[in-house]
């Protein structure tokens, strides 16, 4: 006799959904149905970086170190008809822009979230991110190079907003003005990057080969671009102590910063509290860097 599969619907914005094995835990401390709750809560904060971008999922099937992961960039099938999907390169990307469709692909064990730098249909970046790789997993210099980062984009009179990528690294997102490309923002993205290294040889690197970075942190530049995905602000990542990609005021980047601290157990009091704080950043204007790197 076959094994039937525990199913319990689930009401959401109109639609119901079935959820399979409801009791499976993803986390140790996290039941799926438990997970789906959390979205919910999140929901508000991610959907903001996630709606209307072609969204790459990374679904765990067997709980967040299940070894057989996988990245999804095609809608699953079958796909219900509340799903929003768009084409690219012959891709068929999920929308993420409902509640529904967020807690359909967490039916489905996506544990992480990873939207396009652009919108649908559109090609100059919504926002522009510095990804801060350390060489190693606890690595007690990556505070002093953020706060060298963010140091120099303030004397450039460019706010920011440093976020935990909810693995190892951090990111350092630049709310902008829709105006720039891909190819300009790489520029000042390369600009900063060679200034930092030839200030901090012993601390930055731009080496793209991991192996060759000794124990130098990476400054990538490079990812930001037209086709490539980084950990949407507020998406959970699989990782242990089920933490949350979350944006931090600078005050936070400190010696006392233990990334694993922003989860999804206690990230709904912070977000209550705080807010969205890329949003209270205003989109900056870059012109000014960018003239000064054409003379």
């Amino acid at each position: 006799m076959s094994k039937t599969t525990e199913k319990v619907p689930l009401k959401v914005e109109g639609h119901e959904i079935l959820i399979s094995n409801p009791s499976k835990p993803l986390w140790p401390n996290i039941s799926k149905i438990e997970y789906l709750h959390k979205l919910v809560k999140l929901a508000p904060f991610l959907l903001t970086y996630c709606k209307n971008r072609y969204l790459t999922t990374i679904r765990f099937p067997h709980g967040y170190n299940d070894k057989t992961f996988f990245y999804q960039k095609n809608c699953p099938e079958p796909t219900p008809d509340f799903v929003n999907t768009a084409y690219l390169h012959n891709i068929h990307y999920v929308n993420l822009d409902n509640v529904a469709t967020l807690l359909w692909l967490g039916n489905l064990a996506c544990l992480e979230f990873h939207p396009s730098f652009h919108y649908i249909n559109q090609s100059l970046p919504v926002e522009w991110v510095i990804d801060i790789d350390p060489s190693k997993e606890n690595e007690p210099r990556l505070v002093d190079a953020v706060l060298f980062i963010g140091e120099l984009l303030d004397k450039l009179h460019i706010q920011s907003v440093p976020k935990t990528s909810g693995a190892t690294g951090i990111q350092i997102v630049i709310p902008i003005e829709q105006k720039y490309s891909f190819d300009q923002l790489r520029k000042m993205g390369q600009f900063i990057s060679e200034f930092l290294v030839q200030k901090h040889p012993n601390l930055f690197t731009i080496e793209r080969l991991k192996k060759n970075r000794k124990q130098l942190i990476y400054i990538d530049y490079l990812q930001h671009w037209q086709g490539k995905t980084l950990a949407a602000p507020y998406t959970p990542r699989a990782r242990e102590h089920a933490p949350v990609s979350t944006p931090l005021f600078w005050h936070e980047i400190n010696k006392n910063l233990i990334p694993s601290d922003f989860n999804l157990l206690n990230i709904e009091n912070r977000l209550k509290k705080e807010g969205d704080l890329i949003q209270k950043v205003k989109p900056q204007q870059l012109d000014h860097l960018l003239a000064h790197l054409s003379n």
